[in-house]
């Protein structure tokens, strides 16, 4: 039998209010509404004035549903669209989402298939909360009568997105209270290994490559320029794997001194050197049935090296002065900033430990080289710099702020952002962030043809651009010293593959 147009209100109003968790009323009402109409997707979505994106906070799907907190950065047209919202639309149907600024923008963005999509506006007043979208498999499914019966649902949804909002804002200052057994946790790891801003957009590579050897023994080898985050990837690693509950140490070979370093490394018996008054176990030991980190592993001397092959051949170490083998049960991951290729050609660096080391390269990017993440990472960290530097409240961004930063080179990479954003909130600790400063303390001109200027903010065409720039530098090459494949820092064949699917045509020129 056939309901009436007011039974269907009050049983989708139920399902909506129905629920304290908004993630778990859109999945709710998803279901619901496949019973009247062919809906495949439901997100809510705000504008984020402080950030220029767009937010998403909630999502359901045939898959599954759930919370986010994902911030999807616009252009100028699709901001001015998306903030600019016409007072006299509450629902309104879009069958051609490549017509519409924000939703060409956000399907292109989360490689969402085309197809017609209707959105409402949840506003009380004048004021838009947010905003609800449904999706569509294939184009011109949704229609005008399925937008009109959307309509109706306005106001549980507003209430729902209401309560929603006001629920994060309580979030927040709960967050500010630092709870102190996550804080000392989160501090031992230096910065948590179950979040690694960007993963799903600039770090997405990366972030797979994460994934196919966390569980695995074998060493890695994080390559990259200072200050993109390897030790951050060296704990995720580590606390994404079996061996979590070991230890994981962390060395910098740079900071040692080369007559300290077999000491720190190895271990020592009592009185196998001036001074060593007490047994000691070295960096290794400690790590047993964990993980060691080898930062700068570059900077290791020839000396160690040697010992550190045998480590990673046979699995053991003798303390200096010792004569007892340890066995160890260890997983190492190395990083460096600079090229042991070349460092092995030099004869600065074995090529056996070279080898043994280079089992699973992963290449972090500088942050030139992935801009669409700033907007969460400058929210990430004065977030985390408010509750270090234990602000009242959370500062806010000033309007423009955002695109400075994403226009600017970032020598330092993710250091000098966080470091930029900690001096800021010390100088201005009620905000707002402006960083008007960059670039005053360390003038730098960008090397356009290393880094290529920011001309979309889709991620294959970024990268489709930023090789076919190197492509220009080598002349179409790819292999070789010199060549496309070495300075982007990745496999030829990988190379190959990738302008394969972009469409990237090579080829030496003639």
């Amino acid at each position: 039998m056939k309901r009436s147009e007011d039974e269907l209100f009050r049983e989708a109003t139920l399902r909506i209010c129905g629920n304290l968790e908004i993630d778990e009323a859109l999945h709710e009402l998803r279901l619901f509404l496949q019973e009247v109409m062919p809906v495949a997707k439901i997100y809510l979505q705000h504008y984020d004035h402080d950030y220029h994106a767009m937010r998403t906070i909630a999502y359901a799907s045939a898959a599954g549903y759930g919370k986010l907190d994902l911030l999807t950065p616009l252009t100028e047209a699709a901001r001015d669209n998306a903030a600019n919202f016409p007072d006299h639309l509450n629902a309104f149907l879009i069958e051609d989402p490549m017509s519409f600024p924000v939703s060409k923008e956000m399907t292109a963005f989360h490689d969402i298939p085309s197809s017609s999509v209707i959105v409402m506006a949840l506003k009380t007043g004048k004021t838009i909360l947010g905003y609800l979208i449904l999706t569509s498999e294939g184009k011109d499914v949704l229609n005008d009568h399925h937008c009109s019966f959307i309509e109706l649902l306005k106001e549980p949804l507003v209430i729902s997105m209401s309560n929603a909002l006001k629920h994060r804002e309580v979030v927040k200052l709960n967050d500010l209270l630092a709870d102190d057994n996550r804080y000392l946790h989160g501090e031992l790891r230096r910065l948590s290994g179950d979040e690694m801003v960007g993963a799903r957009f600039g770090l997405r590579d990366t972030t797979q490559m994460i994934h196919q050897v966390a569980s695995l023994d074998s060493p890695v080898l994080l390559m990259g320029e200072t200050g993109t985050g390897k030790d951050v990837i060296a704990n995720i690693i580590h606390y994404s794997s079996e061996r979590s509950d070991g230890p994981f140490v962390s060395v910098n070979c740079g900071g040692i001194p080369d007559s300290l370093i077999d000491s720190e490394l190895f271990g020592h018996e009592k009185g196998a050197f001036t001074g060593a008054l007490s047994q000691k176990r070295g960096r290794f030991e400690r790590a047993h049935r964990g993980t060691i980190f080898l930062d700068e592993i570059g900077e290791l001397p020839q000396r160690a090296q040697t010992r550190l092959l045998r480590v990673l051949q046979n699995k053991e170490i003798e303390r200096i002065g010792g004569a007892e083998t340890i066995s160890l049960d260890i997983r190492v991951i190395a990083a460096t900033n600079r090229n042991l290729e070349e460092m092995v050609q030099d004869g600065r660096f074995r090529e056996d430990l070279w080898f043994r080391l280079n089992v699973f390269p992963i290449t972090v990017p500088p942050l030139r080289e992935r801009t669409v993440d700033i907007p969460s990472l400058v929210q990430h960290f004065i977030t985390l710099k408010a509750k270090e530097l234990k602000l009242a409240s959370i500062p806010t961004i000033t309007p423009g702020a955002i695109e400075s930063a994403m226009n600017y080179h970032w020598p330092g990479n993710v250091r000098e952002l966080q470091n930029v954003i900690e001096r800021e909130l010390i100088l201005s600790p009620q905000g707002p962030v402006t960083f008007e400063t960059l670039g005053t303390t360390r003038a730098k001109p960008v090397d356009r043809n290393v880094a290529p200027p920011i001309r979309s903010y889709n991620l294959d065409e970024t990268i489709a651009h930023h090789i076919s720039s190197v492509l220009k530098i080598t002349d179409g090459r790819i292999n070789g010293a010199g060549g496309a494949a070495e300075l982007l820092g990745v496999n030829p064949s990988t190379l190959r593959n990738k302008m394969n699917r972009l469409g990237i045509s090579y080829g030496r020129k003639a």
